[in-house]
């Protein structure tokens, strides 16, 4: 009764799960001949004495490299057993196994199986990987004019080679781990050994083992998976497409995670400031770096609050509007028969449906349908007195300065946060945004990034993280790793002394 109970409530992708792990390498293989592109055939030796039987799906392997370095060698090459072939073949990764579960794997991602015997459960494990993928290319998401034009591709491999070309240390350490019950992928754990907190080590593999989902197609699932809150708009890992940015990452200490398939890396623990700091700011001077985050943060709250604080003045208060002001805004809403809020919502709505046109369409229509249906829609609601003029500059001045965030994610999150913003200015007006700041405010304290706090070094207070938070101060006054990471060697340089001044006669 127990064991049909327990049948009747297994989910099926368990129940199928299970059932793949219980096959014997026979069965493991019959399953598998069921599929178009899985080969099974028979290869001898010139004289006929020994035969072996050759297993792998020729969508994997690379069929040149079978036929010329491993059947000539089978065919030519005197042997007696599996060891003896294992020693002839001219090739690094070859091992003797007969676990179904590690035959199963290494044939799922371009490894061949040569049997002695047709039924024999013990054989060969050659790997021959095909590995198709597309060229590095430039930056889509995170483009700088100044600085690396490299990006990763959807091949786990080839980005680990990206980050170690620019890292070329053996403390560089890559741990691997198998996620999805189906998909099986590929997912890599990046450190530096000796110095990044061993804590945070832990804190990522753990989770990691803990993820029990199906399939895994891309970084994000890994972020939605082991963030440590899943009920939260804000991203807590920072994913990225550039190398460069990932070994800065590695070198403060940070552990990146990287998934096959996925042209993004993850990078954590993070904080909220991290994501309002574009990369190419490291490749200017810090004088220009501080103004143009400075101008991002601005652009930020602009973006956020402007358009609320319009429906809550003019809804509740009307004596904050300066007289000069005050002609034209009556003159721009006179014809105007609806409430600030719905015009608000209006004008705000049809901004989003542009954008989300606009990204879903082919580079050239999108483009197209961004600037003339701004224009045309915007112009007709505010001649057919939908709209008002003024509002309609404040939405589009509220629109680009949320593009300036470098981080797509958290421009999304932006964009978002106004909504409620503009519901509590209906509600209580200026007091309504006050409060609806203050529940922003508990919601990022309590939100932590692989266990370390989010808003760091605004709150916990650090001021030696603050040398790179809202400023970015020279390389100089850096000389040491970030205090939230807790690292092994937490200086990064030593205190650069103060040459003494010559005069004009000493040089």
């Amino acid at each position: 009764m127990k064991n049909l109970l327990k049948k009747l409530f297994t989910p099926k992708s368990s129940q199928t799960s299970n059932k793949v792990e219980d096959m014997s390498v026979t069965q493991l293989l019959l399953q598998m001949e069921k599929s178009v592109d899985f080969l099974r055939f028979t290869n001898q030796t010139n004289d006929g004495s020994r035969k072996v039987w050759i297993n792998y799906y020729y969508t994997l392997v690379d069929t040149d490299f079978l036929h010329r370095d491993i059947l000539h060698r089978i065919s030519t090459s005197p042997w007696s057993n599996l060891q003896e072939l294992k020693n002839i073949l001219p090739i690094e990764v070859v091992t003797i196994s007969s676990d179904p579960k590690e035959i199963r794997e290494k044939l799922l991602t371009g490894f061949i199986f040569v049997q002695i015997g047709e039924k024999d459960k013990k054989g060969l494990l050659v790997r021959s990987e095909f590995v198709q993928t597309r060229a590095v290319s430039l930056p889509e998401v995170e483009f700088s004019v100044i600085g690396p034009k490299e990006s990763f591709v959807e091949n786990i491999d080839s980005n680990i080679n990206l980050i170690r070309r620019r890292l070329s240390s053996p403390m560089l350490t890559v741990e691997q781990k198998m996620l999805g019950t189906i998909s099986r992928t590929r997912v890599g754990v990046m450190y530096l050994d000796g110095i990044v907190d061993n804590e945070n080590v832990q804190t990522v593999i753990q989770r990691l083992d803990e993820v029990e989902f199906d399939h895994i197609n891309d970084s994000s699932y890994i972020t939605q998976l082991i963030s440590d809150n899943g009920n939260t708009i804000f991203p807590l890992l920072l994913d990225t497409e550039r190398p460069d940015r990932i070994v800065s990452a590695l070198t403060e200490g940070k552990v990146v995670i990287m998934v096959d398939g996925s042209p993004h890396g993850l990078i954590g623990p993070t904080t909220l400031v991290e994501f309002f700091s574009s990369f190419e700011d490291y490749y200017l001077s810090y004088w220009l770096s501080s103004f143009f985050r400075l101008i991002r943060l601005f652009g930020v709250a602009f973006s956020i609050l402007v358009t609320p604080v319009y429906v809550a003045v003019l809804t509740y208060h009307y004596e904050l509007i300066p007289k000069d002001l005050l002609s034209t805004l009556i003159s721009s809403r006179r014809e105007v028969p609806l409430p600030p809020i719905l015009e608000a919502i209006f004008l705000e709505l049809t901004i989003e449906l542009l954008r989300e046109a606009g990204a879903r369409l082919p580079t050239k229509v999108g483009q197209t349908i961004g600037i003339v249906g701004g224009i045309v829609i915007g112009t007709a609601s505010v001649e057919a007195g939908l709209t008002s003029n003024v509002l309609l500059i404040i939405v589009a001045l509220a629109a680009l300065a949320s593009f300036t965030t470098p981080v797509y994610k958290m421009g999304n999150t932006i964009r978002l946060l106004r909504f409620p913003f503009l519901l509590f200015a209906e509600l209580w007006g200026l007091l309504g945004i006050v409060f609806c700041f203050c529940i922003l405010a508990a919601h990022l304290l309590r939100l932590t990034s692989l266990g370390r706090p989010y808003l760091e070094p605004i709150y916990p207070p650090r001021v030696k993280d603050m040398k790179d938070a809202l400023l970015r101060l020279p390389f100089s006054m850096q000389t040491e790793r970030p205090g939230q990471l807790r690292t092994n060697k937490p200086q990064r340089m030593a205190k650069i002394r103060k040459k003494p001044k010559k005069d004009i006669d000493e040089y």
